[in-house]
């Protein structure tokens, strides 16, 4: 047997650490000493807790990781496998935001060194005013933390069009996303995944359509919060008021792009003068 010191050195995590993932079940002592308290570990959960660290390595949370340990061994394989692609395509997604953010940075480097201002770019946004047809949507609409924004809208589309080929409806655009809530909500935002179709069935609805300003992004959609910015602040020095919530639709798959600069997004934001 280990003391928890002992096992604490081999495995590099704090007698703190350790005391914890027995609160929270992740890993016990295999024995307690009634009397003075002590805890000591086996041999065996040498393993254990070095598979513990391995899935923390990869970025597993602590609620991901005690989900692998606790299935079932006749399923803990494939459960297991399919958890790494899954987490090894957050990661890549996260590597690729960080090499198109050190790419932006090293264009405002040399836009600094020529003396062009840094959000000169915002310049560069074209705002159209457009008159939007009436669509008919295949929707579904969820509270998203910033968690879940992150992990990326496939799950949401995918079932959409999985009702799509399941009932053999007609499509007439491409996947959008409406934003309901009134404010930024680290903890939950009101968001609707929508996909025109032709045929009115049950998770339908009309959206009207009407004036909107319209910007296109072709790039990340990191740098959506730009538009946002250009097409409010446009809003406002036209002399328009937003009526509705604004949407994005997204005309390019992102799975199909080369890369962040192939991907095309509309942003409209409803208006009407004032």
């Amino acid at each position: 047997m280990l003391s928890i010191g002992e096992f604490s050195k081999i495995c590099e995590v704090s007698t703190k650490t350790l005391r914890y993932y027995e609160e929270i079940g992740l890993i016990r002592p295999d024995e307690i000493n009634p009397e003075n308290g002590y805890r000591y570990y086996s041999i065996g959960q040498l393993q254990k807790m070095l598979f513990i660290n391995r899935l923390k390595s990869y970025h597993f949370s602590l609620e991901e990781i005690r989900a692998v340990l606790e299935l079932e061994e006749d399923q803990s394989e494939e459960k297991l496998y399919s958890a790494l692609h899954r987490k090894r395509r957050e990661l890549q997604e996260r590597l690729h935001a960080l090499e198109y953010t050190l790419n932006q940075m090293s264009n405002d480097i040399l836009n600094l060194e020529k003396g062009i201002p840094m959000m000169s770019y915002l310049d560069k946004i074209e705002v159209q005013l457009v008159e939007t047809r009436p669509m008919n949507i295949l929707y579904m609409r969820e509270m998203l933390s910033r968690d879940d924004y992150a992990a990326g809208y496939g799950n949401y589309f995918g079932r959409l069009y999985e009702k799509i080929a399941a009932e053999k409806l007609t499509l007439l655009g491409t996947p959008m996303t409406i934003y309901h809530s009134p404010e930024y909500n680290p903890a939950g935002n009101d968001t609707e995944f929508a996909i025109p179709i032709k045929e009115p069935v049950k998770g339908t609805r009309d959206l009207p359509g009407g004036l909107c300003a319209k910007a296109v992004l072709k790039g990340s959609y990191l740098e959506l919060t730009s538009l946002y910015a250009k097409l409010r602040e446009w809003v406002e020095n036209e002399g328009y008021t937003l009526v509705k919530s604004p949407y994005e639709v997204y005309v390019t798959d992102p799975n199909q792009a080369a890369g962040p600069e192939e991907m095309v997004t509309e942003v409209y934001f409803p208006i009407k003068k004032k």
